[in-house]
């Protein structure tokens, strides 16, 4: 089903085709769990826990067109993101507000910046503006890796596409992020990351 930005313009995850066979192969940590499904778990975790609340956004959509093949069935044919997104998550804790993007690749050596959209950028820099905690998970899932990037990182690395680098290094994203190894509960640990980076931010 095709989905359309405000302006017309299809949308498109920028995956390639082989990222998108991987995605249909679920194989997060040998557990047939997809990165987003092994957060949204980990948010349940910590919402159950009263660790924090954290909440994926929903996407407003405008739907055009629908096919009825029976009463008691709808099929969304076409519709269209009623604004750009923003990032996948959002919520408080601690006393914090935290913002942030999922996102995972097949590379090995580094992750894509076509994975990310000017107006994502542009919501990470208002939202540290308000002093929010904002970041990304990055999943290598070749790796079998998840790393926490802080968006001021990030926002200073994409801007460097205008020199001609399309892609941020591994090794670059082991020297100024966090790793999150994967556990069973929560799935995905990120607020371990989150309270390491609170701290070096404190110092």
């Amino acid at each position: 089903m095709p989905f359309h930005y405000p302006n017309g313009q299809l949308f498109s995850n920028h995956k390639t085709s082989s990222e998108k066979n991987e995605k249909k192969k679920p194989n997060f940590a040998n557990r047939g769990m997809r990165f987003e499904e092994a957060i949204n778990l980990s948010n349940e975790y910590y919402l159950n826990y009263d660790i924090a609340v954290i909440h994926k956004k929903p996407t407003p959509l405008q739907i055009v067109k629908v096919d009825y093949p029976k009463r008691s069935a709808a099929v969304i044919k076409e519709a269209y993101f009623r604004q750009p997104s923003t990032t996948d998550y959002n919520g408080v804790y601690n006393g914090h507000y935290l913002d942030f993007e999922a996102k995972e690749t097949k590379n090995k050596t580094s992750f894509p910046f076509k994975n990310f959209h000017e107006h994502q950028i542009i919501h990470m820099e208002r939202c540290l503006k308000q002093n929010g905690i904002c970041f990304v998970l990055l999943w290598f899932s070749s790796l079998k890796r998840c790393f926490f990037f802080a968006s001021e990182d990030l926002i200073y690395y994409w801007h460097q596409q205008k020199d001609g680098k399309k892609s941020l290094p591994l090794s670059i994203i082991e020297k100024k992020g966090i790793e999150v190894p994967t556990k069973i509960a929560p799935r995905i640990p990120y607020l371990d990351a989150v309270n390491q980076y609170i701290q070096q931010k404190e110092l």
